[in-house]
């Protein structure tokens, strides 16, 4: 039986990105023990409240593991203790083992596979840019370009500790890879993630919501923003511009936000001031979802530090044009399909003047590209060619 053991501090019941692809991830493997003839066990170690085993079939299992929960709305928890991890690396002596964030665990993952699986492949999955989204931004920000540099150069270096010794990392974005390449970490392997093109269609427009956002104005723009609500994903940047674009569009547009996070309150503020702005709450059901981003006219990928970017593709397979960020998997993916406008800064007048020019472009054929692109990216391709990474990584180790 190949053997492949997830560990993530970054999974989260209420999270986004990170969680959507262990979600796909276990529904890939556990449909494969009835549809493959291939003896692969995936095993997903679950921070959680208490420790018990959850079979799903004979090709998934979830050890849900005890760990200390940090104070907050999304409910992460955090694996550390070898008390955590070594009992799972005996009891199922993996071949692969995936870590999937940088803070502590890799270190403790490494240490416990050298003592009970020392043949094993260590996997990571970048997740997060954390050198350049948690560290140098925010430093930059505060204290100026030449810190936010020092500071990232000591973020990238805590890296290169983390994930010695470990066989590779594996990423989503090309320019985070080549970043990675230059800051010397372990090996980078381009493993691009999916959309469930089906979920995320136009058919899953909804008239009466359209309607209803439109309110009477058929040519009313509408937008929808299901991010977190912070900084880093362009809040800032939607709030300032707003009332801009209400002048310069000369109609309020429609503007929905659907999550959480520490803007909360300038959102309901904004709601209270502005009869167009809606907030929907935290939009759990992933077919909700689909249906607001099927029904409103373009999408946002303000967060210039995606590493892949789940929601902009779900947007784009909606049939949803963008206005993304100048760098980052927001960029990339807007560049490569020809489906819509990147900022030219990150000013509220800049997003603005974006919105405008892609309003009064050639939507319908953006909307085309959109939809045409995202139908690239498929779960089932993404897990298949990782699958294949882990096969050939593992047998080039037994032959050293």
């Amino acid at each position: 039986m190949f053997t492949i053991v997830d560990f993530n501090n970054f999974w989260s019941p209420s999270g986004g990105g990170v969680r959507r692809y262990h979600l796909q991830k276990m529904a890939f493997y556990e449909k494969l023990s009835s549809e493959s003839e291939e003896q692969v066990l995936s095993v997903f170690v679950m921070p959680d409240s208490k420790t018990f085993t959850e079979k799903k079939s004979d090709s998934l299992v979830i050890e849900h593991v005890e760990a200390f929960r940090f104070p907050g709305k999304w409910e992460y928890r955090f694996l550390w203790k070898p008390s955590q991890i070594e009992p799972v690396l005996a009891k199922y002596k993996p071949q692969v083992i995936e870590v999937g964030s940088p803070y502590l665990l890799p270190t403790m993952v490494r240490r416990a596979a050298k003592k009970i699986v020392p043949e094993a492949v260590l996997l990571s999955f970048w997740h997060a840019d954390f050198p350049i989204t948690y560290v140098q931004r925010p430093v930059a920000n505060k204290f100026g370009k030449a810190l936010g540099n020092l500071s990232k150069n000591v973020a990238f270096w805590y890296a290169r500790q983390e994930f010695k010794r470990f066989d590779g990392i594996q990423v989503s974005c090309n320019e985070v890879l080549r970043r990675l390449d230059r800051h010397k970490l372990p090996t980078s392997h381009w493993i691009p993630l999916g959309c469930d093109i089906q979920m995320f269609s136009p058919a899953k427009r909804d008239e009466s919501l359209v309607q209803k956002l439109k309110d009477g104005k058929p040519d009313r723009l509408t937008i929808f923003f299901p991010h977190r609500f912070c900084e880093e994903k362009g809040i800032e940047l939607l709030l300032g511009a707003y009332p801009i674009l209400c002048e310069k569009l000369g109609c309020e547009p429609a503007l929905v936000f659907a999550g959480t996070g520490p803007y909360l309150p300038q959102v309901q503020e904004a709601v209270e001031k502005y009869p167009h702005i809606k907030y929907a709450g935290f939009i759990s059901s992933i077919d909700e979802m689909a249906r607001h981003y099927a029904s409103v006219d373009l999408g946002l990928a303000l967060s210039g530090w995606e590493t892949f970017g789940l929601s902009i593709l779900e947007s784009m397979a909606c049939g949803n044009a963008q206005i993304g960020a100048s760098t980052g998997a927001a960029a990339e993916h807007i560049r490569e399909s020809g489906a819509g406008v990147v900022l030219k800064e990150r000013t509220p007048q800049a997003l603005a003047d974006a919105i405008v020019e892609l309003y009064h472009s050639d939507m319908a054929t953006m909307k085309q590209n959109a939809r045409a692109y995202a139908e690239k990216f498929s779960w089932a391709d993404c897990f298949k060619r990782q699958l294949e990474l882990y096969k050939l990584i593992y047998n080039q180790k037994r032959k050293k």
